[in-house]
């Protein structure tokens, strides 16, 4: 095993029993760490996302919790978690975390290597403490550029956009002492590139083959309509251009298309009181194990980004929406990622106009057209399996690891 033996300090914000996004790639990855003969220590917080609210038994907890599993430890802090997560608020939910796990840092007192995920960009800070602490080279990971993401989103505000020079100056002076930095997309890589010298590596996120396999002859209780049914499953936040949905789900014939909305976030409750029709269905994310059996009884997948939200994010919900064998329609900007894999695979529609008529048509057509979606969706479930294999990624990880350390 290529790490047989080592100590490797994980930090991040998002682990288990979080399985969705950031939390569920952060705990593969230690796990992955752990297969490779590793002893893990992660500093983590107690999981509350996407809810945005601590999740039991955690929530009757006290500040911090320490866990044991096999030759993992987790180290938690309750950090501060905001209802309605405001600008200032996520202001206070970052500084609680680092608080905590600057605390919990103090804890560990053996590390070869220190491995940091952004968000936050605090992670990546104590990372570079920890491992200047303990002569350790530094990875850091970056799942978002937050401060990018910040800025692109509007959730800093009109009156705060001054302050994010300043910020600017600190990531790229926490980056700069890293070992190497890596990031989930070409786009981001280059980005990346842009804001630091620092070694850089393509880590993008992944699928596991074995747990995605599509049904057909049975589906998942929230999509049992006669209808056609169009889904997003996934975090209802910022990055998505609700205004654009809330308008195409008024063109879309009510008695021919069931839409359902799968997820938890900082809109959802907006996102409800806006929209209320007959066809339009809100439910609570579903256990990870459950995942792929909602994915794959949908007919067709939807993901409507903001038109400037471009290279900040790569979203890992994607991967899965093309995995279920369905066709998808991704609505974003034209220098996306996200357009070149769908277009690539031709495992689905990136349209960069944001035109309800346009949206809706290929909806329609595609509904009338079954063995269209067949062909479509096997072409972006054949593209990822290949492309974005969870063991051929993490391998590949592993080994840049290992080096590093040697």
């Amino acid at each position: 095993m290529q790490l047989q033996g080592k100590h490797i300090t994980f930090i991040g914000l998002n682990y288990a029993p979080e399985d969705t996004a950031i939390g569920l790639y952060s705990t593969q990855m230690v796990k992955a760490l752990e297969c490779a003969g590793a002893h893990v220590d992660v500093v983590t917080a107690m999981p509350y996302y996407p809810q945005w609210k601590i999740q039991a038994p955690y929530d009757q907890a006290g500040s911090y919790v320490l866990e044991q599993h096999e030759n993992i430890t987790v180290y938690r802090y309750k950090q501060y978690v905001p209802a309605t997560p405001t600008f200032l608020k996520r202001v206070l939910h970052i500084l609680s975390f680092t608080w905590g796990s600057w605390r919990n840092l103090k804890k560990i007192d053996k590390t070869d290597l220190v491995i940091s995920v952004i968000p936050f960009t605090t992670s990546a800070y104590l990372g570079n403490r920890h491992a200047i602490k303990h002569k350790a080279p530094h990875w850091i990971h970056i799942q978002d550029f937050e401060f990018d993401a910040a800025l692109q989103s509007g959730i800093s505000g009109t009156g705060k956009k001054q302050i994010f020079n300043q910020l600017f100056k600190v990531e790229s002076g926490i980056l700069k002492k890293a070992a190497s930095v890596s990031t989930i997309s070409h786009l981001m890589i280059k980005k990346l590139q842009s804001k630091t010298k620092t070694a850089t590596f393509y880590l993008p996120n992944w699928i596991d083959p074995e747990e995605i396999k599509p049904t057909a002859s049975h589906y998942h209780p929230y999509l049992r309509s006669d209808k056609f049914k169009l889904l997003y499953s996934g975090n209802v936040g910022d990055k998505q251009d609700w205004e654009f949905f809330i308008a195409f789900a008024k063109a879309i014939p009510p008695q021919e298309i069931d839409i359902i909305i799968v997820g938890a976030g900082a809109k959802m409750q907006w996102l409800k009181k806006q929209l209320e029709q007959k066809n339009i269905h809100y439910y609570d994310p579903v256990p990870y194990g459950d995942l792929f059996y909602l994915l794959s009884s949908a007919d067709a997948h939807f993901l409507f980004q903001k038109n400037d939200v471009i290279d900040t994010v790569m979203p890992s919900k994607l991967l899965g929406m093309m995995a279920s064998g369905k066709p998808s329609l991704v609505l974003g900007n034209s220098a996306s990622e996200v357009r070149s894999v769908l277009e690539s695979s031709n495992g689905g529609v990136y349209l960069s106009d944001y035109d309800v008529k346009i949206a809706t048509d290929l909806i329609l057509k595609w509904k009338a057209d079954p063995q269209l979606r067949v062909l479509i969706g096997g072409r972006a479930r054949s593209y990822v399996v290949e492309k974005f294999s969870k063991t051929q990624i993490l391998d590949s990880w592993i080994k840049k690891l290992a080096a590093l350390i040697d």
